[in-house]
């Protein structure tokens, strides 16, 4: 905004209030003052920005009293009583609204957006298309619509009304996000890129649209293009944060963390420092074996966000890389306090707790995984290790029978669950799993000698191995 429109309006905002002190002195006083119709209006749009209803509502009864004809004063009733959840109210007034002015888009439009208040979308949709009938700033009522679709899963209809509403009028913003958010939604990244890489040969200084190209990108896992497309959003718009942070991630994704951590500190300079860009810049050093600039920048993430459980995490994981378990264990505490359902901190928390030797904690832990990831395979290997390795070979028997019943595709189930039968002497039903791996997979038979090493001078399984060679 420059100083001239700015300075436009703050005598506006002026106005507004001297306008709205005269009203309130006149409601005060019990006297009577004169306004006209725009200047009620913009008494009520006062008031309505300031959630007044009751104030909004009796400058609009007022008004009415002296504009009985004038459709806005209805409209902007029913407005009130749709934002404070009157919808019956709102539509009792707005059919009143239609039988004096039925071309009226304003109308439509507050009609639509009450139906898609109630939920009801046909009829919400029904409402958006009359507007459109008769709209001027058509692209506005083709995002409505859109967004309405979005409401029931229609990507399909979104994307149709978004890229109407972009044809009318290709400076909308929120129409060329709305539709890269509907892209990904429908799982359509390579629709997205023909998009936007056609939009940008026709609108080149659209830094929007470069954005929401690197985006694309950056989902089919084509970083050095995406890369490229978030160049062209900064060069057009040196102040866009968000391309600079997505930028930085691709950089990451390419393992070039030390161009990734220069790019994010861009990002801080163009706006207020946000907990993830600090938590990103950490978890790159992280990667980079800098564990001590890590630390620092994990620990700025939890100042600025102390809900940031990523950030404890990372505490814990770079802490334990230390060798300082005992430390990281109480971050990685945090983390799982912080999120309860997440399966991957549990996972974590439950081999520090395996590697400080709390036995009875770690099978928790690991409970808490299958509870909440039963379709991660490596769980069940885990637990059952962690079993196995207590002399509970039953326990973990039972594990890894039941990790086959969600996985009966993995061999190293199989490999594994052969090898802990061997070790208790059940060679038959041990030899049914071999051979059962061997079929899935022979290649990585040492599996089972990784385990058993002893295996190895067990002819009956090295000649068993043998006749499953290709």
């Amino acid at each position: 905004m420059d100083s001239e429109e700015f300075g436009d309006n703050e005598k506006k905002g002026g106005e507004q209030l001297i306008l709205v002190d005269r009203f309130e002195e006149m409601i005060n006083s019990g006297k009577q003052y004169f306004f006209d119709g725009e200047e009620f209006e913009e008494i009520i749009d006062y008031y309505f920005e300031k959630n007044n209803s009751k104030k909004a509502l009796q400058a609009i009864e007022l008004a009415i009293g002296q504009y009985p004809f004038s459709t806005v004063f209805f409209l902007r009733k029913a407005q009130i009583y749709a934002a404070t959840n009157q919808s019956q109210k709102a539509l009792e007034i707005l059919s009143y609204v239609e039988s004096m002015e039925p071309s009226n888009t304003e109308l439509f439009m507050t009609k639509g957006s009450i139906y898609s208040q109630m939920g009801l979308s046909d009829q919400a949709i029904e409402n958006y298309k009359k507007a459109a009938e008769n709209a001027e700033d058509i692209d506005e009522i083709y995002l409505a619509m859109a967004f309405e679709f979005e409401n029931t899963a229609k990507f399909d209809d979104a994307i149709f009304y978004l890229k109407k509403a972009i044809a009318e009028n290709p400076e909308n913003e929120a129409a060329l996000y709305e539709l890269a958010f509907c892209y990904e939604l429908n799982g359509q990244s390579e629709e997205s890129v023909k998009y936007y890489t056609e939009f940008v040969d026709k609108h080149p200084y659209t830094a929007t649209a470069w954005f929401n190209l690197g985006v694309a990108y950056n989902r089919l896992e084509m970083f050095e293009k995406a890369i490229d497309a978030y160049d062209y959003a900064i060069a057009i718009n040196e102040n866009f944060s968000s391309a600079y942070f997505n930028k930085a991630n691709s950089l990451a994704n390419l393992n070039l963390f030390d161009k990734a951590i220069e790019v994010y500190k861009e990002t801080l300079k163009v706006e207020e420092p946000e907990a993830i860009t600090y938590y990103y810049i950490g978890e790159c050093y992280e990667k980079k074996e800098d564990f001590e600039h890590a630390l620092v920048f994990y620990n700025k993430a939890i100042a600025l966000n102390a809900q940031l459980a990523d950030a404890w995490l990372g505490i814990g994981i770079v802490l334990d890389a230390q060798d300082r378990t005992s430390e990281g264990i109480h971050y990685v505490k945090k983390a799982v306090e912080l999120e309860k359902e997440n399966a991957e901190y549990w996972y974590i928390y439950g081999e520090l707790q395996q590697k400080m030797q709390f036995y009875e904690d770690a099978e928790n832990s690991f409970k808490k995984v299958i509870e909440l990831d039963p379709e991660n395979s490596e769980i069940w290997l885990d637990y059952a290790n962690l079993l196995f390795e207590q002399e509970n070979k039953n326990g973990s028997l039972e594990i890894l029978a039941e990790g086959i019943k969600h996985h009966p595709q993995n061999a190293e189930l199989q490999y594994r669950i052969s090898a802990c039968l061997m070790s208790i002497g059940q060679k038959q039903e041990a030899l049914s799993f071999l051979r059962n791996a061997l079929k899935l997979n022979y290649e990585i038979h040492n599996e089972l000698f990784d385990y058993l090493p002893q295996l190895k001078e067990n002819t009956s399984i090295t000649d068993l191995i043998e006749s499953y060679k290709k």
